[in-house]
Order: C-alpha cells, then structure tokens, then sequence
C-alpha cells in the first residue's frame, strides 16, 4: 500500500521514540529484555538509537550503496549504565534522523535495503523499528503496550511488502514458500474492516487488503497481529484456524531480513 507522506513518518517517529523514553525513565538498563534474551534494557535502547544514527548517516551522506551498521549490532561495547545518558542518546538519534529526512526532501535517492524504494522507506523503517523495540521495552518493565491503530496497520503493511521480495520466496533462499492453495487471510479482531490476504499461489507472493478464502486465517487485535509476525508472543490473543504450518513458513521466510 501507499507510503505515508514523509512529514507524518517523522513526526510519529518522534512521538514513538518519545513514549520509548517515558516508558524507561526509572528502569534499570541492565534489566533482560524477555523478547530479545540477549539484551538488558541499555542494550535494547542502544540497538533502537543506533538503528536512527545508522538511517542518519545514509540519508546525511546520501549513500548510494550499503553503509556499516556497527551501530546497529554492536550494543555490548558500551559501558554506561546512567538511563540520564540513554535517555539523551536516544532523543537526539531520533531528531538527527528526522532532520536529516527533512533536510534531503522526499524526492532525494538514497541506497535503500530493499533496491529501488523511495527516501520514505527509511522513515518508515525506522518508525516500526521503533514500535516494536517499544514493546519489547514495555514488557520489560511491565507497563501495558498500546499503539494506533493507523501505525499498526502501517506496520503489517510494511511486512506485507517485505514477503514480496526474492529473498522471501526464492527456493534457493529455504524451503519453498509458493504452492497450490497456500493463501493467508489476516482478520484485526477490533478493527472489523481490517484484512490482508497474502496469495502465494502464483509465480511471486501477491497480497493486497481484503478478504477471500484462505487455507490458514489468524485473527486478533490488530496491534497483536503487527507483534504476532516480529515473533513477539501473543499466543492467548490471536486465534488461529487452518494451516498453522503454512502460517509458520510464511513467517520465517517474510522475516528473513530480520536476521541478515
């Protein structure tokens, strides 16, 4: 579906980053972040701000090829413990990379993940990057998670775009996700008109917002659908009926970039 336009990406990117830092204020970094085992909570919030700086610098440098993520991955090597300084780390990653989308303009070309796609796609990349580490942060501390339901429904649109690339559904890339009869029907439980159908019966994935017959339907609230496919645990919320193992496979192979 159509992106947003890029002034709204950077003011809810804001807003999310905002609420992020609200939600962590008077926690303790080194707390384990249950859905990611391998971070504390200083460690959870470097990755989110590194993830901003990253997207900074391809805008800023108008890179025209793949920029080092070390600020992405590398979240072991600090030292810091003071949530003061991850509080001001993150604010100021989060308005550098909005400035920087502004300063560029929408119409400016930069290397993008996924080839081809317009400056918007790194604003919106790091709106739900964002969304979801703020629900990993919520249960970490154990406050309730609430988002809108139009980043929501952005968000699954996103993942949605990501399942349509040849790193999804090539066979070289893992076991086949293309076959006879293998459609996915997602239902928002609290947003009735809300519905993706994902169409893997043909020569590359199809999906589009709407109903229609599927071999495998999962319905839920439709913030619980946007965590369902980042893997975030949501099992006594969304209902599924049909191909639970369709439903699997789609998930591993549309979050291949997750790992890369």
């Amino acid at each position: 579906m159509p992106y947003w336009d890029l002034d709204r990406y950077r003011t809810e990117l804001l807003t999310q980053t905002d609420l992020l830092r609200a939600l962590v204020r008077d926690a303790a970094p080194d707390t384990r972040v249950p859905t990611c085992p391998a971070w504390n909570l200083g460690q959870l919030l470097r990755h989110v701000g590194g993830n901003h700086r990253w997207a900074e610098t391809v805008v800023r440098t108008r890179a025209t090829g793949p920029v080092p993520h070390d600020l992405v991955d590398d979240v072991f090597g600090y030292g810091d413990q003071d949530m003061a300084v991850l509080d001001s780390w993150l604010a100021e990653g989060a308005q550098g990379f909005t400035d920087a989308l502004a300063q560029a303009g929408p119409g400016t070309r930069v290397w993008t993940v996924v080839p081809g796609r317009p400056l918007v796609f790194w604003a919106r990349r790091m709106l739900h990057e964002t969304v979801v580490h703020r629900a990993d942060a919520a249960r970490t501390v154990g406050a309730r998670y609430a988002l809108d339901a139009a980043v929501a429904r952005d968000g699954l649109d996103e993942w949605m775009d990501f399942g349509t690339v040849p790193e999804a559904y090539d066979t070289s890339s893992g076991e086949p996700l293309l076959g006879a009869g293998r459609v996915l029907r997602f239902q928002a439980t609290d947003h009735p008109a809300e519905e993706w159908l994902v169409d893997l019966t043909g020569d590359v994935p199809r999906w589009r917002q709407g109903t229609g017959p599927a071999a495998v339907t999962v319905r839920g609230p439709l913030t619980d659908l946007l965590l369902l496919v980042y893997g975030r645990p949501v099992d006594e919320r969304v209902e599924v009926d049909g191909d639970r193992a369709l439903l699997g496979l789609w998930l591993r192979r549309t979050g291949f970039w997750l790992h890369e």
